[in-house]
């Protein structure tokens, strides 16, 4: 869509392509099934009348509607489409989207979504995806991660989400001071590679300014040597300044330091037996549901759940701002609470960056230190001129610094963060990782980032369903380890007693005995081979032919595929072995 000023860029004919865009169409127009049924082609319009007729069917029950349903049965039975009917069902329910909503009525995250789903409906050769985990719950980004590893596409994205980076990334390519760098490999290995090349180029540059101010102080020294100087010595000098003005430094990194006000009390919040429920239309659901947990100073709590389950009505109920149905809430004593709310409504669009800051003041007080206004805001990635840009101008992760700038201009001693992670980038994550884990006072934070949760909390609350809310010690991965696996029914204990003394292990047939030896030879072989695919794609002479970039993501999306059976066979003959 753009055009660059100068080089070249080769497109390989035939292939197709879908874009998720981080801003949001002004011409999407009908329902959330229509936008993303729009995204399988042409079959999409017959797909989206299908669906409005069953619904008229299922409200009216009409002959009309019954013959318009009919006739598009037979109709998607001609065009062989029923199979893309269910992949747009599959992702509409994977993703949580009401089908029947308008889509001009819903939030900027329900757009994002529905958009997000229309993207993978359509299974492309090559998927374009900005920020795709954003508006997404743990349950749905975990879904979608699998949806694309199984899928035998190119697949391009832009992310802040380590965790999906980790699962999905096969090579990374960062852009950093105007430069596209190629890193190969998966993550982790870009984190090692970046970190390597980081420290050499310092290394380089601490030479570089060494040797210029050496030569500094030459051209500097009396005038006997500034008559003999040699010019060639000069014309070299001004090569280094000319060199060293045009070096651009490492893209900033955000400064944040969090300000503790005096110590709290010893307990912070206590719930017992909370419970609340809201009646919307006539109907009352259950949000939470005999609640009960103990915040003391310090703590470090996450809160993880589906979108809409109730995480937000949590949050203020243990801050105090609802009243619970059933059940105590009790504050502790001397807070003072900071709130980051994940609805942003908590500046003036209107207003600039630079005057939402200290409403208008040119100084602020941040650590005990007096700081300007302008000083400050560059510690949040704002040079001068952006600060004095009109909020409603600013992109979504400017924004949420900027949230994060006023925010820690205040005093607190309980931290609450709603979603605070969307559109921070990754190296903005970890500082502000790193502050968390030095403030001494009390966090509660909801988040769907995973690595953000395993990093920051020592403990969470999960909203399991059926509106219960359990407490687990951890992280995101702490929890997936302690969680209790489904309860079946129980026999009573004779019973039980009597088919543990007459049942016998079962033991390896010689066929399976056998193929348990050759199996991890035959999982090496694939991984292997997986490898030797994974290198040839950092071959700039591969890349630059779309037809092999193609097959070699298929083979692996197939590799993919063979390792999981191969892993799975593996397990189940250990575990029978075993006993």
């Amino acid at each position: 869509t753009l055009a660059p000023d100068s080089g070249e860029i080769v497109r390989h004919g035939g292939m197709s392509v879908a874009r998720l865009e981080q801003d949001i169409p002004s011409d999407v127009h009908g329902t959330i099934f229509d936008v993303v049924a729009a995204g399988v082609g042409p079959a999409g319009a017959l797909l989206a009348q299908y669906h409005h007729a069953s619904h008229q069917l299922a409200h009216t029950h009409t002959d009309a509607a019954l013959r318009d349903v009919d006739r598009l049965h037979r109709a998607l039975d001609a065009a062989d489409a029923w199979h893309i009917h269910t992949r747009v069902e599959l992702v509409l329910e994977h993703l949580a989207l009401d089908a029947e909503f308008p889509f001009r009525e819903a939030s900027g995250g329900r757009k994002r979504q529905t958009l997000l789903a229309r993207a993978l409906v359509r299974q492309p050769d090559v998927l374009l995806l900005d920020e795709p985990t954003n508006h997404l719950d743990i349950d749905a980004v975990e879904w979608m991660e699998n949806y694309l590893i199984d899928r035998a596409m190119t697949l391009v994205f832009v992310t802040h989400d380590r965790a999906f980076l980790r699962r999905v990334a096969t090579r990374i390519v960062e852009l950093d001071r105007g430069v596209l760098a190629d890193w190969g490999g998966d993550y982790d290995l870009y984190r090692e590679r970046k970190d390597a090349a980081l420290s050499a180029e310092a290394k380089e540059w601490a030479e570089f300014d060494r040797k210029l101010a050496k030569e500094e102080v030459w051209i500097r020294t009396g005038i006997q040597a500034r008559r003999t100087r040699n010019e060639g010595r000069v014309r070299a000098l001004e090569a280094l300044r000319t060199e060293r003005s045009a070096r651009r430094e490492r893209v900033g990194t955000a400064s944040v330091q969090l300000q503790s006000a005096e110590r709290s009390g010893r307990l912070v919040v206590e719930a017992e037996h909370v419970s609340f429920a809201r009646t919307t239309d006539a109907v009352t659901r259950d949000i939470i549901r005999d609640c009960s947990t103990i915040i003391t100073r310090g703590d470090r709590v996450g809160i993880v759940g589906p979108n809409g389950s109730g995480k937000t009505t949590l949050i203020r109920l243990l801050l105090g701002e609802l009243a619970p149905d059933s059940g105590t809430i009790k504050l502790g004593t001397n807070l003072e609470i900071a709130y980051f709310d994940q609805l942003r409504e908590q500046v003036d669009d209107s207003t600039t960056v630079f005057d939402s800051i200290a409403d208008g003041a040119e100084f602020v007080t941040v650590g005990g230190m007096r700081q300007h206004v302008h000083g400050y805001l560059q510690n949040f990635l704002f040079p001068i001129d952006r600060a004095r840009t009109p909020i409603r101008a600013l992109s979504g992760g400017e924004r949420n610094r900027l949230l994060l700038a006023r925010l820690f201009t205040r005093q607190f001693n309980l931290l609450v963060l709603d979603e605070p992670t969307n559109d921070l980038d990754l190296e903005t994550l970890d500082l502000l990782e790193d502050r968390l884990l030095e403030y001494q006072g009390t966090l509660i934070v909801v988040s769907h980032d995973r690595a953000f949760l395993d990093n920051v909390v020592t403990s969470t609350l999960v909203f399991e369903g059926k509106a219960r809310v359990n407490e687990y010690v951890g992280g995101y991965t702490d929890w997936l380890r302690q969680r209790a696996a489904p309860i079946l029914p129980t026999a009573p204990k004779a019973a039980v007693t009597k088919a543990t003394s007459t049942t016998k292990k079962r033991k390896l047939s010689y066929k399976e005995t056998q193929e348990l030896t050759a199996l991890p030879e035959q999982i090496d072989a694939v991984e292997r081979e997986r490898a030797t695919v994974l290198a040839s794609l950092s071959d700039p002479s591969l890349m630059r032919d779309g037809a092999a970039v193609l097959a070699a993501n298929r083979a692996l999306a197939e590799f993919e595929i063979r390792l999981a059976r191969l892993i799975e066979r593996w397990e189940a003959l250990e575990t029978i072995a075993s006993g």
